[in-house]
């Protein structure tokens, strides 16, 4: 069938007989007519198919993987190498870096006294974070902070 989509996807609503899927790739929506026993947060590696007639919803043709994520913010501060990443980066910029392994670590810097807020963003934005989190093939994002500093760890 050539309506198949393979791709990586985030569970963002569940109901006992249906499902609602976020691809992390393209941002597009897919009902499921069914729940193949998904949960809220799921990352799924997977083929879609729409449902005929109509087409308005798709079922899972395959699971490949599945894997459940999570974000924490911890009481730990950024890492030295985190704060020094932050100090070269203008106040309101972002830094990336690839972490040794598999995911990245973001460095935002917001104006010291709206770092509360800028973490408060990120772990509320869950759909965004863990979209992300998907799409890096890691399963949990550490959130990190200190005035003016915030690390976002993207880790297996």
């Amino acid at each position: 069938m050539t309506d198949e989509k393979e791709s990586t996807f985030l569970v963002t609503h569940v109901e006992s007989d249906s499902a609602v899927l976020k691809d992390v790739r393209d941002g597009q929506v897919h009902t499921l007519s069914s729940n193949p026993g998904l949960a809220v947060d799921d990352a799924v590696e997977a083929t879609v198919a729409p449902d005929p007639p109509m087409e308005v919803t798709y079922r899972v043709v395959e699971v490949a993987d599945r894997r459940s994520l999570s974000i924490e913010e911890s009481e730990e501060p950024p890492t030295v190498h985190e704060r020094e990443l932050a100090a070269e980066t203008e106040t309101g910029e972002l830094a990336r870096e690839e972490r040794a392994g598999v995911g990245e670590v973001h460095v935002l810097t917001p104006p010291e006294a709206d770092t509360a807020d800028a973490v408060a963003d990120v772990i509320d934005d869950r759909e965004t974070t863990l979209s992300r989190a998907a799409r890096l093939g890691v399963n949990r994002v550490e959130v990190r902070s200190e005035p003016g500093v915030v690390s976002v760890r993207y880790m297996p």
